[in-house]
């Protein structure tokens, strides 16, 4: 049980809890580019974007998303904004692909639930900040 003069979320320990959300989701982002580019390929992610009635290039935009988004998430470079601007990606997502599987993620196709948990985590980073280790506040500094 905690007191009032010991909260249960420290504010000297809870920098290190978004810097490990920060790292997380931009590891995940990167794994998601990985697949696309050595396992999928990228003519072969634009094919099946063409399949789903988007714009095949949108994949490539997509694919560069993940990466540089995943960069700056680790690094922390403008990780608030990052994680803002990262999110429309998973909805689309949940729209095109994921959204009519229903809700669970291992219905076939894959369900929106994880997608959508992804995005909530990715408003929380928004919310609560860079963390410990992030590039921006020291850039902010020089």
């Amino acid at each position: 049980m905690t007191s009032p003069s010991s909260p249960a979320i420290s504010a000297s320990t809870a920098p290190y809890g978004a810097f490990v959300l920060r790292v997380t989701l931009g590891v995940t982002f990167l794994a998601h580019f990985a697949l696309k580019l050595f396992v999928f390929t990228p003519a072969g992610t634009a094919a099946y974007f063409g399949s789903l009635g988007l714009p095949p290039a949108l994949a490539y935009a997509s694919m560069a998303a993940e990466f540089l988004g995943g960069l700056a998430l680790i690094t922390g470079f403008k990780a608030r904004a990052v994680a803002l601007a990262l999110i429309p990606l998973l909805v689309g997502t949940i729209v095109t692909v994921h959204g009519a599987n229903g809700f669970f993620f291992n219905a076939p196709g894959g369900g929106w639930e994880y997608p959508a948990f992804w995005s909530i985590a990715l408003l929380v980073q928004a919310l609560i900040g860079d963390g410990a280790f992030a590039l921006s506040p020291t850039l902010r500094k020089a």
